[in-house]
């Protein structure tokens, strides 16, 4: 089963969980309207299963710190968080 890559992050207003589809103008979203707490991983796998996707075997979630302008260290630092899924049975990939 071909295996995708599911981000988070938080835009300042919501959080959003989305599936990477590389050449697709659209892409499978989730969003909590909160900026905290951060989505527990229990809240990260409903919201993946309602997009009809789950982690895949012994993938884990990771971090990563990003900016609004990579050139200013001053700015915001806006945290992205990864991991390896798979389309459920019936999902589409």
């Amino acid at each position: 089963m071909r295996t995708l890559t599911a981000q988070m992050s938080n835009t300042g207003r919501a959080w959003h969980l989305y599936i990477v589809l590389y050449g697709e103008t659209e892409w499978p979203t989730f969003q909590w309207d909160r900026t905290a707490p951060v989505p527990t991983v229990a809240e990260r796998r409903r919201a993946l299963a309602s997009l009809r996707y789950e982690v895949a075997p012994g993938a884990v979630w990771s971090w990563t710190e990003d900016s609004r302008d990579p050139d200013d260290d001053s700015t915001p630092v806006l945290l992205i968080a990864a991991v390896t899924v798979r389309a459920q049975d019936g999902g589409a990939a």
